[in-house]
Parts: C-alpha cells; sequence; structure tokens
C-alpha cells in the first residue's frame, strides 16, 4: 500500500556522523523466549532476547480447514518460514499475559501485529506512526492532556464483529485490574482510556499538581505499542477464570478472539504454524487493500542458531530473525539467493545498544577512573569484527553517545559539544594515563593496579550461549589486563543470569561486577526511552526491575532532565537537554555500550519467495527491516510475490 524512496537515508544511517532516526522501545509485556546470541530488546517489564510474536483473523478461515492440522504437509509455495524466534513450546495464545513463550505476541515500540493488533504501528525509518485500526492520525488537546482518535470502521473481530472504542477501553480497564505488565508500566502516565462513543477513543494522561500530564511521550506511545483485546472475549476470560488474576493470566486463551491477519494452527515442541484469516478485515480499502501473500507462516523450532543457518541455506526458511556470523558469506561466498536489509556492513541497522554495566558497589567502580580506564581501553573493533562479524557501524562510523545510528537520533544532540569525550577504543595509553593520575597503581609489583589497598580484579559476566556477548565480555577482560586491572569471565545460564540482575533492591551478587545487558531500540519515544532506562535512578530500588539501569546509578542533575524532556516542546531545548545528558554519561560512565545491534535481525532468503524490503526498494512510506511483523514491517507481507510470478 504505501511505498516510499528510501536508499539514500537508509545507507547514511552508517556513513554519517549525524545519522539519527526517531527511535524508540515501549512497554514490551512478551517475555520473550531465550535465544542464544540474542541480543534483547528492553521495555517496561521486558526480558531479553530476540523473540517475537504473530497473528490472525476471523475463524472462519481456520474452520475451513478440515482433519486434523499436519504441519510437515505444508504448501511450500504457501508457507512463510521464520527461524530465530521460537525456542520451545507455545505456553499460550494470551495477549494479557507476559509468559506465553509465544512468538506471535509481543507487544513494544514495534508491536507484532498478525495475530492482534494495535490501533497505530511505527515505523523506525521515517519515525512516524501509521493507523491499523485506527482511522486516521490521532489528535491532542489544547493542553495537550488528551489524545483522540477514531476506530478504523472497517476494523472487525475473528468472530465478525466490529472492532470498537469500548473494546479499546475495556482493554485498558482489564490491564489495570490485573496488574499486567501494561497496566503497572502505564499507569502512573495514564488516568483513563474512555470510549467517548462507538468509534471515538479518547487517552487521558495523568497530571501534576499544575494540571500538566506527567508525560505525554508515554501517552502517546500507548497507542502505537499495546493490543486492543475483545471486550466480549475478555467477559468470557474473566468469567471462567473468576477474575482471579492468577487463573485470568495464566488461561493458555485457545479461544481467543483476534482482529489480525493471521490466527492459530498449530504448535508444538517441533514448529508453531498460524493461518491466514480470509476475511481479514484488512483486505479493505481503507487499509491495505489486499490479503498478506502468504496463507500460512511457519516456525521450526531449531536447537540452536547454527541449526537455523542450515535450514536457512537449505532454503528451508525464508527469514531469518538470528544472529547469522559472517552473514555476508551466504551471498558472496556460497553464492545463494539470501540477502539483507542493506547490502554491506552493517548488513542491518543499528537501533539497540547492548551494553556492559558496572556493578557501582564494587570496589574501586566507585571511580571514574577506574571506570573510563575500562571503557576506553576495549578493542572495540575486534569486537565489531569478530564477535558481530561486522553487522555493527564502527564507533568511528558512529561516535559513542546515547543515541542509536539512525539519522533522526544522531541529529538530536551537539557531537562538537562531547567530541573531546567521545572513544573509539583501544586506548591503552590513555587508560593507564588516567590510572596513573588518579593514583591507583601497583604497588606491590605483582602486576595488577590497587584501590585501597586491594588488587583490582572484577568478574565480567554474559549469558551463556549468546556467543557474540561471550565474546564482547571476553574482549573486555582482555582490556582489563592490558592496564592492570584483572578481570576474568563467567557465563550462567540465563535462567540463573535474569533472575540476578533485574533485582535492584539490593547490591548484585559476587561475580556481577562488570556485565552486560540490551538497551532500547527504536520506538516513538526515543531517544527519551533509552537515556531514562540507562541512566535514570527511578528504577534503583526495584523488587523487579526489566527496565534498566542496572548498575543502580544515580545522578540527581540527569535526573531532572530525563524528567523535564518529556514535557519540552522546544527543538532547540531538546537538543541541548540531550546533549547535557550525553555530556554526563560520558563523564561518568556508568556503563558503556559495546556495539550497534539491529532490533531485530532481517535476513531472507529469496528462492520461494521475493520483494522482502531492501534499503533500494523506493517503498513508500518505506517498510523497515523488521521481520515482516513488526511495526509498519507488517506491510512486508503484502507486497510478497513467489518467485517467478
Amino acid at each position: 500500500m504505501y511505498k516510499r524512496f528510501y536508499v539514500l537515508a537508509s545507507l547514511l544511517i552508517i556513513l554519517s556522523l549525524a545519522l539519527g532516526a526517531c527511535a524508540s522501545t515501549p512497554e514490551v509485556t512478551e517475555e520473550p523466549a531465550m535465544e542464544e546470541e540474542a541480543a534483547p530488546v528492553e521495555e517496561e517489564e521486558a526480558a531479553p532476547a530476540e523473540e517475537e510474536a504473530a497473528p490472525e483473523e476471523e475463524a472462519a478461515p481456520v474452520e475451513e480447514e478440515t482433519g486434523p492440522a499436519d504441519p510437515n504437509a505444508l504448501p511450500r509455495d504457501e508457507t512463510l518460514y521464520y527461524n530465530g524466534l521460537q525456542w520451545g513450546a507455545v505456553v499460550g495464545w494470551n495477549p494479557y499475559s507476559s509468559s506465553n513463550n509465544n512468538s506471535w505476541i509481543a507487544q513494544g515500540a514495534m508491536a507484532r501485529v498478525i495475530m492482534f493488533e494495535s490501533p497505530y504501528i511505527y515505523n523506525m525509518l521515517d519515525g512516524q506512526v501509521y493507523p491499523l485500526l485506527a482511522d486516521g492520525p490521532y489528535a491532542w488537546n489544547a493542553d495537550q492532556t488528551e489524545i483522540t482518535f477514531s476506530m478504523n470502521p472497517a476494523a472487525h473481530w475473528s468472530d465478525g464483529t466490529p472492532v470498537t472504542a469500548e473494546d479499546v477501553a475495556y482493554t485498558w480497564a482489564t490491564h489495570v485490574k490485573y496488574s499486567t505488565p501494561t497496566g503497572t508500566g502505564n499507569a502512573d502516565f495514564i488516568e483513563d482510556i474512555v470510549a467517548v462513543d462507538d468509534m471515538t477513543v479518547t487517552v487521558k494522561a495523568k497530571l501534576d499538581e499544575d494540571g500538566v500530564a506527567v508525560n505525554p511521550l508515554i501517552v502517546a506511545d500507548y497507542v502505537s505499542s499495546n493490543y486492543v483485546m475483545q471486550k466480549a472475549w475478555t467477559q468470557t476470560l474473566e468469567a471462567r477464570t473468576g477474575e482471579d488474576a492468577t487463573a485470568f493470566l495464566a488461561d493458555p486463551a485457545e479461544d481467543v478472539v483476534f482482529s489480525g491477519p493471521y490466527g492459530p494452527y498449530f504448535a508444538d515442541d517441533t514448529k508453531l504454524v498460524i493461518i491466514r484469516d480470509d476475511n481479514y478485515w484488512g483486505q479493505d480499502a481503507s487499509m491495505w487493500g489486499s490479503l498478506p501473500a502468504p496463507k500460512y507462516i511457519a516456525h521450526t523450532i531449531f536447537k540452536d542458531n547454527a541449526a537455523g543457518t542450515t535450514a536457512l541455506q537449505a532454503g528451508e526458511v525464508d527469514v531469518s530473525q538470528q544472529f547469522n556470523s559472517n552473514v555476508q558469506d551466504l551471498w558472496l561466498v556460497d553464492g545463494l539467493p539470501i540477502s539483507t536489509y542493506l547490502p554491506d556492513a552493517p548488513y542491518g541497522i543499528g537501533a539497540s545498544l547492548p551494553t556492559a554495566y558496572y556493578n557501582l558497589n564494587s570496589p574501586g567502580l566507585d571511580q571514574v577512573a577506574v571506570r573510563k580506564a575500562i571503557a576506553i581501553a576495549v578493542d572495540y573493533p575486534t569486537i565489531i569484527a569478530n564477535a558481530m562479524t561486522n553487522q555493527s557501524a564502527t564507533f568511528d562510523q558512529v561516535p559513542r553517545s546515547l543515541m542509536n545510528p539512525t539519522p533522526g537520533e544522531q541529529a538530536m544532540y551537539d557531537h562538537d559539544a562531547v567530541a573531546d569525550l567521545q572513544w573509539a577504543g583501544n586506548d591503552i595509553e590513555g587508560a593507564i594515563a588516567l590510572l596513573d593520575e588518579a593514583g591507583i597503581v601497583d604497588n606491590d609489583g605483582d602486576g595488577w593496579r590497587e584501590y585501597n589497598g586491594e588488587n583490582l580484579h572484577y568478574i565480567a559476566t554474559c549469558p551463556n550461549g549468546w556467543s557474540d556477548w561471550q565474546a564482547a565480555i571476553e574482549v573486555v577482560a582482555a582490556a582489563g589486563a592490558e592496564i592492570g586491572i584483572d578481570i576474568t569471565t563467567n557465563y550462567p545460564e540465563w535462567s540463573v543470569y535474569q533472575t540476578v540482575v533485574t533485582v535492584s533492591d539490593a547490591p548484585l551478587p559476587e561475580g556481577y561486577d562488570i556485565f552486560m545487558m540490551w538497551s532500547d531500540g527504536a520506538g516513538p519515544t526515543q531517544p527519551w526511552s533509552r537515556i531514562r532506562h540507562l541512566m535514570s535512578s527511578e528504577f534503583v530500588g526495584m523488587a523487579s526491575n526489566w527496565n534498566g539501569n542496572w548498575g543502580q546509578y544515580s545522578n540527581p542533575e540527569a535526573d531532572a532532565l530525563i524528567q523535564a524532556i518529556p514535557t519540552e516542546s522546544d527543538e532547540a531545548a531538546l537538543k541541548d537537554m540531550y546533549t547535557q545528558l550525553v555530556e554526563i554519561y560520558l563523564t561518568d560512565v556508568p556503563s558503556f555500550t559495546l556495539m550497534y545491534r539491529p532490533d531485530v535481525f532481517h535476513t531472507v532468503n529469496e528462492s520461494v519467495w521475493t520483494n522482502f524490503p531492501h534499503a533500494d526498494d523506493g517503498t513508500n512510506p518505506p517498510v523497515p527491516p523488521t521481520i515482516c511483523s513488526d511495526g509498519y514491517g507488517v506491510a512486508c507481507l503484502y507486497n510478497l510475490e513467489l518467485v517467478g510470478e
């Protein structure tokens, strides 16, 4: 439907220092299944990894299928295959739950909208939101305390009933009532969502004592980050669970009603399949104007990335959302019809910033000199070349800040004002000089520097099996040895790791002096949301913290700037505030980014399906490389064609 020429802007992502595009990561309410070598995406109550979710609509098409589902008999020319999202059997289809382990259910900045849908969808390439269930753009009132939008009259549920404003309002009330991650993550910013009439919705911001919206950014973000669920089905779910919150969220919801183009078809511990609803409302001329091309979307459950890559090479996978090492070899060496969004390194759009956090309670890491010395000594070119196999822009190409490498974000701070604080890495002499000047030296001649009479010894940690992260952590440890700081590595299983780093109401235990976590990617609230999650002290003291600032950094000046940005509309003032925050971050170094990474990896095999998004495809608006399912990237499904047709 929508298409626009976007080649130049996409390529500038890695070639210019002034790159950037509005990005963000709102409330993600689906905890993704653990993936090897996965780069997680953060959000309110969001867990990590590179997993995602898909859709369905109208039960009619599902009913057309006769006999038991046979996932091994799917017509290849009707099926789009994925890898990198699903790493175990699905638990359920409950859109209110954060424990489905279901790739096709994922809310957030670029919500996965192929089964459940949001009023709007975000496009990371142009920073805009486009109507989905909504009809036309939303509008703020004069005081910027309320957002109002209309529902698309063509939109209907999989049972044929219309999607109404009351569905939107009841969805919000349900999130609040059952304290879902969406409810708890937004309750401080949204006062209420009401149905003005059958087709009109008003989102009311929570106000401060002066009658000003507490955070307009999060209010606006809600409408493109969160699904709308059917009121009638929600009430059915409430009735059968006795309105018990635990039972409500644990219900597998196999009878769920949805509004998207796909619905459940088959799921076991080997494969997950959804089927197109041929009565999907989006074929109306007011939306896509047609059905998506594939009848089935299937995800084989592979044991690891290596198995997924083998299937991609064999043409058994069409869309790969996993880290494929040396991805360029698939076409340059093997000659396969495989490609990425960008034809050359970094091959994808770096939207998130995997980051090494310091435990600021570890002896010596409360000293800026120690933190910055380690950070500037790290050999980032080696991380990018080896751990990421060049699937990241370098810090020479895109100097470090708090922004991702997209054009909009890079334009939001003054590069010259912080140039003397930025570093590209491998600065061993500079690190040694910093430590010597601070008096942190090796007094006893054993090769290790001391602070307060104790050798500086740290353990650097990341989840086991996330091989690119492990490779990065090894480079951090090697940097320590170069400057007289003993850093060893540790790789606990993710099941253990996540229970430790997400607790912020107590000091981190031994073994977590330096540890890796993800950052926000692209979305409507960026770069503010990413900065908040990297630096805001509001997350210190939380018993369960999936948000950020896992090293428990606190700076009142940074907090004040973070709090002021959402209500500031003057662009010059905003740029000054963001520049100040970058300056604070690069001066205090509470954490440091190790690489730039895509929100999702988007590698495609065009032996069966073609016309996937590429940087030179000229679509308008540009279709982002978000695996044909996330945010405006879902437009890809309507552009796909079979090879040879």
